[in-house]
């Protein structure tokens, strides 16, 4: 089976630090194309107004991860993006949705989306998985990944089931039909970024924030086995829905 995937950069930031790293698009190519070198992936800029012309335009979609909110309709690219997750849901298309994503997902299809009251989360954080699900193989029961929001998903779309979590972020994955799977956190996201990234807001964030953030990189994270399980859930989710 081979696959062409689009992943929808949605990372609008255009400052000299993020200009040192591949783009979040890239990020997942990176993780994906090793694992399956007979797929393409092509990156597309969603933040510019670039998204497929119909659903069944590629054979699935990864939604990055961004600084913007997805509750902030004074960006014109939010709203498109809404729609064109809504067209993917209809067509049950496949679609991945990591951290900006997750949340995209889930207010196009009517969850709610929050500033989180206890702060940011930030460095590594765990999964609990209440679920597995055929792709999730070799199975874990707990997955860390890195993470950096200070907003995550409050309610679940109608139809959504929620497959792990945490005590900080209990809606840490979603899963809708047998087509869509998100998570809050970034299997695309490498460590020395996210150390990079902790130098870079040592300035801009409060200093118990950043020790729990530097204190948590102590966690390895997942990278390898959830790059496997994205994969995983493109066949998957192919072969259920073809």
């Amino acid at each position: 089976m081979s696959l062409r995937i689009a992943v929808l950069l949605t990372n609008d930031d255009t400052s000299a630090f993020a200009a040192h790293f591949p783009n979040d698009g890239q990020k997942v190519v990176q993780l994906l194309q090793p694992l399956r070198p007979d797929w393409s992936f092509d990156v597309l800029s969603v933040k510019d107004g670039v998204l497929p012309r119909d659903p069944h335009a590629f054979d699935g979609y990864v939604i990055t991860g961004s600084p913007a909110s997805v509750n902030d309709d004074n960006l014109p690219w939010i709203g498109q993006l809404l729609d064109f997750i809504r067209a993917v849901h209809t067509a049950r298309q496949p679609l991945i949705g990591l951290c900006f994503g997750h949340q995209a997902v889930a207010r196009a299809l009517g969850g709610q989306v929050e500033r989180n009251a206890a702060g940011w989360g930030l460095g590594t954080a765990p999964t609990h998985w209440q679920h597995t699900r055929p792709w999730m193989h070799p199975a874990q029961s707990t997955t860390t990944l890195m993470a950096a929001h200070n907003e995550q998903v409050t309610l679940m779309p109608e139809w959504a089931e929620c497959l792990g979590g945490s005590d900080f972020c209990p809606i840490g994955s979603m899963q809708i039909g047998q087509h869509f799977w998100t998570t809050q956190f970034h299997p695309e996201m490498p460590r020395v970024f996210m150390q990079a990234l902790l130098g870079y807001l040592a300035d801009k964030l409060d200093a118990d924030t950043l020790a729990r953030a530097h204190t948590s990189l102590n966690n390895a994270a997942d990278v390898p086995l959830f790059g496997q399980w994205m994969v995983q859930f493109f066949e998957n989710a192919r072969t259920t829905n073809p």
